[in-house]
């Protein structure tokens, strides 16, 4: 397995990050088709053997039970510390001041490693950076971006800004 770190923070992580929207109890509002708890073990043990040690999940998958059943798994998401925190998108109802000093206070309480942020524009991931940086807070670095052969619409801004930033690239 190809290793990498996440922008500036020294966390080393595999090239190859497991999804773990497939994982936990299926429900007729989220998912019918996600793996059961046994599914899931073989599955995240298969990925430990091959030296993967990047697994992305939310609270929102499946309604939570994503995150138990790779905890259970790994035996380590009853941990009180996460090496990466991502936001999901922009939040249009907060001020980002009050995003970006939450985020910086988890950081600073050692629940949190890294920040990350995902799916938005480039001018809001900018202007989040900014506010940060001006702020002396906790800047992201990671970007959990949508890209692939047929959506390229992030080269225009959002990598750009990425790389101003020394920022990693985690694209979906």
């Amino acid at each position: 397995m190809k290793y990498t770190t996440l922008g500036n923070t020294g966390i080393r992580v595999s090239r190859i990050c497991v999804g773990c929207m497939s994982y936990g109890k299926p429900s007729e509002d989220f998912h019918l088709w996600t793996l059961n708890e046994d599914d899931t073990r073989a599955m995240v043990g298969h990925a430990l053997e091959l030296g993967v040690n990047f697994f992305d999940t939310a609270n929102c998958y499946s309604h939570g039970t994503s995150e138990e059943f790779l905890g259970k798994a790994l035996r380590r998401l009853g941990t009180d510390y996460l090496d990466l925190y991502q936001i999901h998108r922009f939040d249009y109802d907060t001020p980002m001041e009050e995003t970006m000093e939450t985020l910086d206070s988890l950081v600073r309480a050692g629940k949190v490693r890294a920040l990350g942020a995902s799916a938005m524009y480039g001018y809001q991931f900018h202007n989040l950076q900014l506010c940060a940086e001006k702020n002396g807070w906790s800047m992201f670095q990671t970007m959990q971006n949508h890209y692939n052969l047929i959506y390229r619409e992030d080269e225009r801004e959002l990598i750009p800004v990425c790389r101003q930033y020394g920022v990693s690239l985690i694209p979906y």
